[in-house]
């Protein structure tokens, strides 16, 4: 039996823009008793057809999966991970031994909306940040395996702290399709720990990969400091462009015991590099002139709109606190994670530090998130990963 989410006069317009999300309050009635995620039709207020997509309860009400009169079923998801797969391989960051780990499916920007999966060598790791996708997982395993065939040795379902609380869903973590104990994965030659079991998101933070390589192209005979190290990923590309030291810091006894491992796997022997279990604002306060090539790459500061002031805030005291002790002739790498924050506010936000520090400071980059991680041009709220890389004088 069909089930329709009918929308207020009017509410549609979005949704000719292509728009994926529907919201609650454009919502008029529901017909048909859908369960959260549940597939359903969304008519508009004269009853014409004008998408399908996940039901779910809270201020979006549906994610669009597609605005054609169509089956979601296998062959569906098969298209759909076909067409990200096609796009990885052109961009050349799938089917290399240089490179075997990035993002395959970034929700929206591939069409996807509530889900995201992660490549590292022949392991998925899968994440649903909706009830929908979290209902279709083992399909859309089951896909995934038939699309990439012998690529692919075992998915793994990471969701626990990203599908809705209020769901009551008791999910757990574990293998849907095989099991893999091999952990290790390559990213522009350099060899990497993935923590999908514990770790942070998928267990690695795939988006930074062209911003670390630009790292290394900078790190030659410098000083560097990598804040909020985590799994060292800026740290070793550094020590690749010829570091003259690394120092990694992260709050996280783990992150610093993985970052040691990674480092090791790389560079075994090399005791140019050095890691730190510390706060990070205590850490820089201590700071005295020695590093001139800084990354802060902290986790998200504002999770949502409502805590934009204060995250701003934070952006604004942790990087005047790098501009203080940074000698002249320095490059800070920094970065915003925060989907809430867009890249004027952020801006702005470093230019208050700069400000506040009396320093003078050019812009040589203005960062954003690789091509394996796509914003759909209908959905710009897929835009979350900001940096600007800065001269200090």
């Amino acid at each position: 039996m069909s089930k329709f989410v009918v929308l207020r006069k009017g509410k549609e317009e979005s949704l000719k823009r292509f728009h994926p999300w529907i919201f609650s309050g454009a919502v008029h009635h529901i017909e048909g008793e859908p369960k959260e995620g549940d597939i359903v039709e969304v008519l508009n207020s004269e009853g014409r057809f004008i998408a399908l997509g996940h039901w779910q309860i809270g201020s979006i009400a549906v994610r669009v999966l597609t605005f054609r009169h169509q089956k979601i079923d296998a062959e569906f998801w098969k298209k759909r991970l076909s067409s990200a797969l096609d796009v990885r391989r052109s961009i050349g960051v799938a089917g290399t031994d240089y490179n075997n780990m990035y993002r395959l499916v970034h929700g929206e920007g591939d069409n996807l909306p509530g889900l995201i999966i992660d490549i590292y060598g022949k392991n998925a790791v899968m994440q649903a940040h909706s009830v929908g996708m979290h209902v279709c997982r083992m399909e859309i395993a089951q896909a995934l395996k038939s699309v990439m065939g012998e690529e692919l040795k075992a998915v793994y379902y990471k969701s626990e702290t990203t599908l809705p609380f209020k769901a009551s869903l008791g999910q757990e973590n574990g293998f849907i399709l095989g099991e893999s104990d091999d952990n290790i994965a390559i990213e522009n030659g350099l060899q990497f720990h993935i923590d999908w079991l514990k770790g942070q998101k998928t267990g690695f933070f795939v988006d930074q990969r062209d911003n670390r390589a630009l790292v290394e192209r900078y790190a030659r005979g410098r000083k560097v400091l990598n804040m909020f190290c985590y799994t060292g990923g800026f740290s070793v590309y550094a020590m690749r462009g010829g570091a003259e030291l690394v120092h990694s810091v992260d709050s996280s006894a783990k992150a610093v015991d993985l970052v040691n491992a990674n480092i090791a796997l790389n560079f075994p022997g090399d005791n140019r590099h050095k890691a730190f279990a510390e706060d990070a604002f205590r850490f820089l306060d201590q700071m005295d002139g020695q590093y001139d090539l800084v990354i802060l790459d902290p986790p998200a500061f504002a999770k949502h709109k409502d805590a934009l002031k204060n995250a701003l805030r934070g952006y604004t005291k942790l990087n005047a606190k790098a501009f203080e002790k940074m000698p002249p002739g320095s490059i800070l790498f920094t970065f915003s994670c925060s989907q809430a924050v867009n890249k004027d506010q952020f801006r702005m936000a470093v230019f208050t530090a700069a400000a506040m520090a009396r320093r003078k400071v050019r812009i040589l980059h203005q960062l954003h998130q690789p091509a394996d991680h796509p914003i759909n041009i209908y959905h710009p709220e897929g835009e979350y990963l900001k940096g600007l890389v800065l001269w200090v004088e």
